[in-house]
């Protein structure tokens, strides 16, 4: 059996929200260090983030969130979406956005496919829920961008967000057909 076949994407449930918040305090360990204080790294709990993932699983509205499922290690990602938030994106030319608000794949299960098929199960959640583009905001300095970007993600805006007292400059991607994203199969573009 593949690797990946041994991971399946799935709907999140509420009895998630321990391992999703697992991945959560992990992912923004590993990813943002050097980019977000160390204050806020180190201050981070899984009860607090276990506490605030159920919360989110009780809103009512269009919100979702699917994870990652290995059949050993059991879950290794997850990714929530729904509508786009209210960002500056005037000229994109989108009728119905929806956003990918987060996408986190352990460390020891990326570069596996696994964060690939989350982007492609989060897609086409948002098709289903009527939405023809999508957007994901990115850490400009995170190296993930360059994922969305070998995925078919346009970069179409940037902002800066000031969080923790810390300017962070931050770069929309932007995938304005979700039904052309989806039929691609979100493979990998070449870079030159």
């Amino acid at each position: 059996m593949s690797e990946l076949a041994s991971v399946a994407i799935r709907p999140a449930a509420a009895g998630d929200a321990a391992a999703i918040s697992r991945i959560y305090v992990e992912t923004w360990r590993t990813t943002y260090a050097g980019m977000v204080p160390d204050r806020v790294l180190v201050g981070m709990s899984e009860a607090r983030q276990r506490m605030r993932w159920a919360q989110w699983f009780q809103r009512p509205g269009g919100e979702f969130c699917i994870v990652a499922q290995d059949q050993g290690a059991g879950l290794v990602g997850f990714a929530s979406c729904g509508p786009a938030r209210a960002r500056p994106l005037a000229g994109a030319g989108i009728k119905a956005a929806g956003e990918v608000f987060t996408l986190y794949v352990l460390p020891d299960f990326q570069g596996r496919g696994v964060g690939r098929r989350l982007l492609g199960g989060a897609f086409q959640g948002l098709a289903d829920r009527r939405y023809d583009a999508a957007v994901v905001w990115v850490l400009a300095a995170n190296p993930a961008r360059f994922f969305y970007e070998a995925l078919g993600g346009r970069r179409v805006a940037e902002q800066e967000e000031r969080l923790w007292g810390t300017r962070l400059p931050e770069y929309a991607y932007l995938w304005p057909d979700l039904s052309a994203a989806l039929a691609g199969d979100l493979r990998m573009k070449k870079r030159h």
